[in-house]
């Protein structure tokens, strides 16, 4: 929170997409100097192409004193701290000392959270490579039958497969490969509906479990078969299963039970692609993995959807068998 020392300066403060923006009125107030100093630190601003205008500047109806409607400007806080550190006054200067203060604690605090988290990876490989080294010495020691050796060989595999997911993820060059392109089944209305009312049988769910809202669960269902120039725009099972997975859950169909009806539809759709198992009967996504999943699609952002679709293709592909 700025404040000016005095304690005299109260701001309105207009919140709008996650960004600051203040009047002209509302800055030159912020700086204690007149309205045309503002105006000319703000035109300096955009003359030597600081900012782009396009990108900072709305403008807002306003009703004035007289009662009439005027449209009025605002600016963003990137124009804001522009003019703080050109302007020249007293509180211009208690500003720049406040801004450099902010600006050099989340620089730290980046800093140190960067640090952690190299440490973190640091610790993962490092433990990786002890594991080897362990099962090094197990083969030098002792005589290994096939299935011994195929179970210490999974091992390493494993591991080192969800250290290179997290690591794509983190660094956001995650890719959908590995994928099963031939489908043995088609998700029809019908038949989810019917799957679903089994569901609410099955686990005593509500009347109100799978009672849809709208025709938004049709959709669902439409949109992991959509086409672009007679081509899938998923292709793969695993890919239809993703976001089968995420347009139930985030599509809100039904009165009650979406997390868990989206959930249910996707395994029981790789089941019937018969890609839910791996060759030797276990799941390739745990139990646990599925509710971590589906509360990450929940809580995600609209925009974070391809990366949410591609973690869960990763869970589920032919790598992962």
């Amino acid at each position: 929170m700025y404040q000016t020392t005095d304690g005299l300066t109260s701001i309105d403060v207009t919140l709008e997409n996650e960004m600051v923006w203040l009047n002209l009125n509302q800055i030159t107030s912020l700086f204690g100097r007149d309205k045309s100093v503002i105006s000319r630190h703000i035109s300096n601003v955009f003359k030597e192409q600081e900012l782009n205008p396009d990108s900072v500047v709305a403008k807002n109806a306003t009703t004035g004193n007289d009662g009439k409607n005027y449209q009025v400007e605002y600016f963003n806080l990137d124009v804001i701290i522009s003019v703080g550190y050109r302007v020249k006054s007293p509180r211009g200067t208690q500003f720049r000392i406040w801004a450099n203060k902010v600006l050099k604690d989340y620089l730290v605090k980046g800093y140190t959270v960067n640090e952690q988290r190299l440490r973190e990876q640091s610790r993962q490989l490092e433990e990786l490579k002890q594991t080897v080294r362990l099962l090094a010495n197990v083969v030098d020691n002792h005589e290994l039958t096939s299935e011994e050796a195929t179970g210490l060989l999974k091992v390493v595999t494993d591991y080192t497969y969800a250290l290179e997911v997290l690591d794509q993820y983190d660094h956001q060059v995650l890719e959908i490969q590995n994928t099963t392109s031939a489908e043995l089944y088609i998700i029809t209305y019908d038949e989810a509906m019917l799957a679903i009312k089994g569901l609410r049988n099955k686990f005593g769910g509500s009347s109100l479990f799978g009672n849809e809202k709208d025709d938004s669960f049709q959709g669902s269902l439409a949109a992991i078969y959509q086409t672009f120039d007679g081509y899938y725009v998923y292709p793969s099972v695993e890919e239809k299963a993703a976001n089968l997975l995420y347009f139930v859950i985030k599509n809100h169909s039904f009165s009650d039970g979406n997390k868990r009806i989206a959930a249910f539809l996707f395994v029981w759709f790789m089941e019937k692609n018969n890609i839910l198992y791996r060759i030797d009967g276990s799941k390739r996504i745990a139990d646990n993995a599925l509710v971590a999943i589906t509360l990450m699609i929940a809580e995600s952002k609209p925009e974070e959807k391809d990366m949410m679709i591609k973690v869960v293709v990763n869970l589920v592909n032919l790598k992962n068998s």
